[in-house]
């Protein structure tokens, strides 16, 4: 029950058209101070901002370790190295299966250049899950100018052995903008404001409204739209013709190539939209050599084509698949064990897994690095939390969520069905945006946790962390928590250059990581770990949908 007190209010009133002044005494609700324990905070602030293991652990994770695509050997080798990094530090951690998931990738050799009429070393990455081959190919580049199947047929039979340029060239503008930037004090204050969150994506990953487009830039996106839709049977067709490979340009400019995974072309009597993941088993001899060049080279050959000129391409693509057991995949649990309330669970996490053009940096090696140097902090500390203290690297993430989804069904279960540490969860905090500083947390709609973390985020105001904002942030490994009904968050990040630079792409590596704002960002993980496992009550949930 709230405390409260009086307060003596002088009211004037009319009695019979004579003004007269009366006491009213009225009860005054103080409000509900969320206690801090300021001088953790500072403990917790000097170990990470003085001491910090952030620099080692990121540079073995990316440019030791490197790619860490789901289901690959350098996956499991960072598995294996987080799990003896946090046995270092004092704290328990294991593998913890999941799956199946389908087979791994891992690319052993690659080369691209123009060798006729003169040599031009290419800017380019393979596909993963790309199938490949012994030794160097050279073939003739053909451009394949299909706007519909109707335009199939005038390629039949001069294709093979090709390297097919798949889609047109693309327009690369001048840069009036800067890569990088962080918010401004607008842009904070706008996102604080209250907004809907019903069907809301919103943050930093949410996609361009449609409605904000001009008519230009409306009709790209629908010629974009029909381009994806037209893909699918372009490279069934390559397939069956016997094509080398498909190049394209993919997304980015100036020497940045944002690279995924392939496409698997679809079975003969697909239905529409069907769509076949190509780590799966069923995708085996689906998927033709895919391979993305920067869009600059990418341009050039389209060109030289154009010109007339006969182009020859070398390249050599030699590649493993990888069948784990079963072909499960593992998540890492590590936990520092609670006291009084050890039953009861505090979270944080990232996912570990990467896509492998560059070395998975700041997507994610960041919010992982974070996380574990966070629990570190507070077992250099020697913090004895009350509740139980988790941390979940996790895996398949970039394929769908995979990993964290898994983890929360087999400990949680669901809202229809929740397990026995459902009603003993308190929070899960997740960091996967990038390398920018914290600014503040993604409420996901819970208006009972937004005063407190409010008096959370007070100590590090001076650090730039200070915005509470009820919308929604969506893509990452927080929503399965959120979709259980368990209280999930992602913190609001500076975007630094992560949409335009680093995210998915080949630039994804070390050197875009900006330290001093990961190690505030682990310095408030920390602390938001600390108030979280220490305070007398579970933090507060969502209404139950």
């Amino acid at each position: 029950m709230q405390a409260q007190d009086s307060a003596a209010l002088l009211s004037t009133v009319s009695v019979a058209n004579t003004p007269v002044t009366k006491l009213i005494v009225e009860p005054v609700v103080e409000p509900v101070v969320e206690p801090v324990d300021m001088e953790m905070m500072g403990k917790i602030r000097a170990e990470g901002m003085e001491r910090s293991q952030l620099p080692q652990t990121l540079v073995y994770l990316t440019d030791v370790i490197g790619p860490r695509l789901s289901g690959s050997p350098g996956l499991l080798k960072a598995n294996q190295w987080t799990i003896t990094k946090f046995k270092e530090w004092g704290i328990d951690a294991k593998m913890q299966a999941w799956g199946p998931f389908g087979r791994g990738w891992t690319l052993e050799r690659f080369s691209a250049q123009a060798v006729s009429p003169l040599c031009i070393p290419l800017i380019a990455y393979p596909k993963a899950w790309s199938p490949g081959w012994n030794g160097v190919k050279t073939a003739d580049v053909v451009y394949f100018d299909a706007a519909s199947e109707d335009d199939f047929a005038k390629y039949k039979g001069k294709l093979k052995g090709k390297f097919v340029l798949l889609s047109p060239m693309r327009e690369v503008s001048a840069r009036f903008e800067p890569d990088g930037r962080r918010y401004s004090p607008e842009q904070l204050e706008a996102m604080a404001n209250p907004q809907p969150t019903t069907g809301e994506r919103g943050g930093q990953r949410g996609g361009q409204n449609p409605a904000n487009l001009s008519p230009e830039q409306r009709q790209a996106m629908q010629n974009q739209q029909r381009a994806l839709q037209l893909n699918p049977r372009k490279l069934a067709f390559l397939l069956e013709e016997g094509a080398l490979a498909a190049l394209d340009p993919g997304r980015g400019d100036v020497g940045t190539l944002f690279v995924q995974q392939a496409s698997v072309a679809p079975l003969p009597n697909a239905q529409p939209g069907q769509r076949i993941a190509p780590q799966s088993k069923e995708a085996e001899g689906r998927i033709l050599p895919q391979i993305g060049v920067t869009v600059e080279h990418y341009n050039r050959l389209m060109r030289m084509l154009a010109a007339g000129e006969k182009v020859e391409l070398a390249i050599e693509l030699k590649v493993k698949f990888n069948e784990n057991p079963g072909l499960m995949e593992n998540n890492v649990i590590a936990e520092l064990p609670g006291t009084d309330k050890a039953d009861e669970i505090v979270m944080c996490g990232g996912h570990i897994d990467s896509w492998q053009a560059g070395t998975g940096a700041t997507d994610n090696a960041t919010g992982v690095a974070v996380c574990m140097e966070a629990v570190r902090i507070l077992k250099a500390l020697g913090v004895k939390p009350r509740r139980t203290i988790r941390v979940g690297l996790w895996t398949g993430e970039e394929q769908g969520i995979f990993g964290s989804r898994a983890y929360v069904g087999q400990q949680f279960g669901t809202l229809a069905e929740p397990k026995p540490e459902h009603g003993k969860f308190s929070a899960y905090f997740n960091l996967d945006n990038g390398t920018g500083t914290i600014r503040g947390v993604y409420a996901q709609g819970n208006a009972a946790i937004m005063p407190i973390f409010t008096e959370w985020l007070k100590p590090f105001s001076d650090l730039g962390a200070t915005t509470m904002t009820l919308r929604n942030t969506g893509g990452t490994d927080h929503l399965p928590f959120d979709a259980v009904g368990l209280p999930g968050f992602q913190f609001i990040q500076d975007p630094v250059e992560y949409s335009t630079r680093t995210h998915h792409s080949n630039q994804d590596t070390f050197d875009r990581i900006q330290m001093n704002d990961m190690k505030q960002s682990a310095v408030i993980m920390a602390a938001f770990l600390y108030n979280a496992a220490m305070r007398d009550e579970k933090l507060p949930r969502k209404p139950t949908p």
